[in-house]
Protein backbone atom coordinates (compact mmCIF):
# COMPACT_ATOMS: atom_id res chain seq x y z
CA UNK A 1 0.00 0.00 0.00
CA UNK A 2 1.19 3.30 -1.03
CA UNK A 3 1.71 6.12 1.67
CA UNK A 4 0.84 9.85 0.68
CA UNK A 5 3.33 11.89 3.18
CA UNK A 6 1.19 14.98 1.43
CA UNK A 7 -0.81 14.78 4.96
CA UNK A 8 1.89 14.57 6.88
CA UNK A 9 1.52 16.27 10.52
CA UNK A 10 4.66 17.33 12.17
CA UNK A 11 2.44 18.53 15.31
CA UNK A 12 0.71 15.31 15.45
CA UNK A 13 4.36 13.57 16.02
CA UNK A 14 4.70 16.24 18.74
CA UNK A 15 1.44 15.58 20.16
CA UNK A 16 2.16 11.99 20.67
CA UNK A 17 4.92 12.01 21.91
CA UNK A 18 4.21 14.48 24.82
CA UNK A 19 1.15 12.87 25.68
CA UNK A 20 2.41 9.03 25.83
CA UNK A 21 5.57 11.00 27.09
CA UNK A 22 7.80 8.57 25.14
CA UNK A 23 10.36 9.41 22.40
CA UNK A 24 9.17 8.83 19.18
CA UNK A 25 12.33 9.50 17.39
CA UNK A 26 14.16 7.06 18.81
CA UNK A 27 12.02 4.28 17.62
CA UNK A 28 14.39 2.76 14.73
CA UNK A 29 11.89 0.20 13.11
CA UNK A 30 14.00 -3.00 14.49
CA UNK A 31 10.39 -4.62 14.38
CA UNK A 32 10.76 -5.99 17.87
CA UNK A 33 7.16 -4.84 18.37
CA UNK A 34 5.57 -6.19 15.76
CA UNK A 35 7.32 -9.89 16.18
CA UNK A 36 6.07 -10.56 19.75
CA UNK A 37 2.63 -9.03 19.33
CA UNK A 38 0.59 -11.75 20.52
CA UNK A 39 -2.66 -10.13 18.49
CA UNK A 40 -0.68 -9.26 15.38
CA UNK A 41 -2.05 -11.55 13.50
CA UNK A 42 -5.45 -9.72 13.47
CA UNK A 43 -4.11 -6.50 13.10
CA UNK A 44 -4.36 -4.00 9.81
CA UNK A 45 -1.27 -2.32 10.74
CA UNK A 46 1.19 -3.79 12.40
CA UNK A 47 2.71 -1.83 15.63
CA UNK A 48 6.30 -1.03 14.18
CA UNK A 49 4.50 0.63 11.31
CA UNK A 50 2.13 2.67 13.60
CA UNK A 51 5.21 3.75 15.35
CA UNK A 52 6.44 4.94 11.90
CA UNK A 53 2.93 6.72 11.10
CA UNK A 54 3.45 8.56 13.92
CA UNK A 55 7.09 9.75 13.22
CA UNK A 56 5.44 10.53 9.92
CA UNK A 57 2.76 12.24 11.59
CA UNK A 58 0.11 10.67 9.33
CA UNK A 59 -2.54 11.29 11.87
CA UNK A 60 -5.65 9.99 9.58
CA UNK A 61 -2.86 6.47 8.65
CA UNK A 62 -2.49 5.81 12.15
CA UNK A 63 -5.84 6.96 14.29
CA UNK A 64 -8.20 4.59 11.87
CA UNK A 65 -5.88 1.74 12.45
CA UNK A 66 -8.31 -1.23 13.70
CA UNK A 67 -4.93 -2.19 15.33
CA UNK A 68 -5.02 0.14 18.35
CA UNK A 69 -8.56 -1.33 18.95
CA UNK A 70 -7.04 -4.85 19.16
CA UNK A 71 -4.14 -4.39 21.04
CA UNK A 72 -4.23 -6.04 24.32
CA UNK A 73 -2.15 -3.70 26.41
CA UNK A 74 0.34 -6.53 27.23
CA UNK A 75 3.53 -4.51 27.21
CA UNK A 76 5.40 -7.07 25.32
CA UNK A 77 6.12 -5.02 22.55
CA UNK A 78 7.52 -2.26 25.55
CA UNK A 79 9.43 -5.16 27.05
CA UNK A 80 11.00 -6.00 23.75
CA UNK A 81 12.05 -2.72 22.62
CA UNK A 82 15.81 -2.22 22.84
CA UNK A 83 15.08 1.48 23.00
CA UNK A 84 13.29 1.50 25.99
CA UNK A 85 9.85 2.99 24.28
CA UNK A 86 6.99 2.16 26.42
CA UNK A 87 5.13 0.89 23.20
CA UNK A 88 1.99 0.03 24.94
CA UNK A 89 1.81 3.27 26.48
CA UNK A 90 2.11 5.20 22.78
CA UNK A 91 -1.17 3.09 21.43
CA UNK A 92 -3.13 3.88 24.79
CA UNK A 93 -2.26 7.31 23.73
CA UNK A 94 -3.43 6.88 19.78
CA UNK A 95 -6.61 5.09 21.29
CA UNK A 96 -7.53 8.48 23.44
CA UNK A 97 -6.78 10.79 20.62
CA UNK A 98 -8.78 8.59 17.82
CA UNK A 99 -11.51 8.76 20.83
CA UNK A 100 -10.78 12.46 20.78
CA UNK A 101 -11.15 12.46 17.10
CA UNK A 102 -13.97 10.18 16.86
CA UNK A 103 -12.22 7.87 14.67
CA UNK A 104 -12.89 4.32 16.39
CA UNK A 105 -12.32 2.38 13.92
CA UNK A 106 -13.66 -0.89 15.62
CA UNK A 107 -16.72 0.13 17.89
CA UNK A 108 -17.44 -2.99 19.12
CA UNK A 109 -14.48 -2.92 21.33
CA UNK A 110 -14.96 0.48 22.36
CA UNK A 111 -18.53 -0.32 23.26
CA UNK A 112 -17.21 -3.35 25.23
CA UNK A 113 -14.79 -1.64 27.02
CA UNK A 114 -17.11 1.11 28.40
CA UNK A 115 -19.28 -1.68 29.07
CA UNK A 116 -16.89 -3.49 31.37
CA UNK A 117 -15.34 -0.19 32.76
CA UNK A 118 -19.31 0.73 34.07
CA UNK A 119 -19.62 -2.23 35.96
CA UNK A 120 -15.84 -1.68 37.74
CA UNK A 121 -17.31 1.68 38.97
CA UNK A 122 -20.40 0.23 40.54
CA UNK A 123 -19.63 -2.87 41.77
CA UNK A 124 -15.40 -2.21 42.56
CA UNK A 125 -14.57 -5.11 40.07
CA UNK A 126 -16.14 -6.63 36.99
CA UNK A 127 -19.52 -7.95 37.06
CA UNK A 128 -19.47 -10.55 34.12
CA UNK A 129 -22.99 -10.91 33.53
CA UNK A 130 -23.60 -6.99 33.76
CA UNK A 131 -21.16 -6.44 31.42
CA UNK A 132 -22.57 -9.00 28.63
CA UNK A 133 -25.83 -7.28 29.57
CA UNK A 134 -24.55 -3.21 29.03
CA UNK A 135 -22.65 -4.59 25.71
CA UNK A 136 -25.77 -5.75 24.29
CA UNK A 137 -27.37 -3.06 24.94
CA UNK A 138 -25.06 -0.80 23.21
CA UNK A 139 -24.03 -3.41 20.44
CA UNK A 140 -27.79 -4.38 19.60
CA UNK A 141 -25.93 -7.43 19.81
CA UNK A 142 -28.70 -9.18 21.17
CA UNK A 143 -28.43 -13.16 20.40
CA UNK A 144 -24.62 -13.19 20.06
CA UNK A 145 -23.39 -15.60 22.44
CA UNK A 146 -26.50 -16.15 24.18
CA UNK A 147 -26.07 -20.01 23.70
CA UNK A 148 -23.11 -19.96 26.24
CA UNK A 149 -24.59 -18.53 29.23
CA UNK A 150 -26.69 -21.79 30.43
CA UNK A 151 -23.46 -23.49 30.12
CA UNK A 152 -21.36 -21.00 31.66
CA UNK A 153 -24.33 -20.79 34.25
CA UNK A 154 -24.29 -24.28 35.04
CA UNK A 155 -20.47 -24.19 35.75
CA UNK A 156 -20.98 -21.60 37.52
CA UNK A 157 -18.54 -19.24 35.53
CA UNK A 158 -21.13 -17.00 35.48
CA UNK A 159 -22.67 -15.51 38.64
CA UNK A 160 -26.28 -14.26 38.45
CA UNK A 161 -25.33 -11.68 40.82
CA UNK A 162 -22.44 -9.37 41.83
CA UNK A 163 -19.73 -10.04 43.62
CA UNK A 164 -19.46 -9.30 47.18
CA UNK A 165 -18.21 -5.83 46.99
CA UNK A 166 -14.08 -5.17 47.88
CA UNK A 167 -13.57 -2.66 51.07
CA UNK A 168 -12.25 -0.31 48.54
CA UNK A 169 -15.63 -0.11 46.44
CA UNK A 170 -16.34 3.75 47.16
CA UNK A 171 -12.72 4.99 46.55
CA UNK A 172 -13.10 2.83 42.89
CA UNK A 173 -16.21 4.77 42.18
CA UNK A 174 -14.44 8.02 43.43
CA UNK A 175 -11.30 7.49 41.32
CA UNK A 176 -14.40 6.96 38.09
CA UNK A 177 -16.03 10.07 39.41
CA UNK A 178 -13.03 12.24 39.55
CA UNK A 179 -11.93 11.03 36.32
CA UNK A 180 -14.60 12.07 34.87
CA UNK A 181 -14.58 15.12 36.37
CA UNK A 182 -11.21 15.82 34.97
CA UNK A 183 -12.41 15.06 31.50
CA UNK A 184 -15.26 17.27 31.74
CA UNK A 185 -12.96 20.07 32.93
CA UNK A 186 -10.66 19.34 29.91
CA UNK A 187 -13.56 19.46 27.52
CA UNK A 188 -14.72 22.73 28.84
CA UNK A 189 -11.45 24.67 28.83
Amino acid sequence: MAISLDRSDPNFTKQVAAKSQQDIASCYQCGNCSAGCPAGFVYDLQVSQIMRGVQLGLKDYVLKARSLWFCLSCSTCSLRCPNEIDVAQVMETLRHMARENNSVAVPAVEKFFKSFLATVRYFGRSYEIGTMVLFMLRSGRFWTDVDLAPKALLKRKLGLLPHQPPEGVKAVTRIFERFIEQNNQRGAS
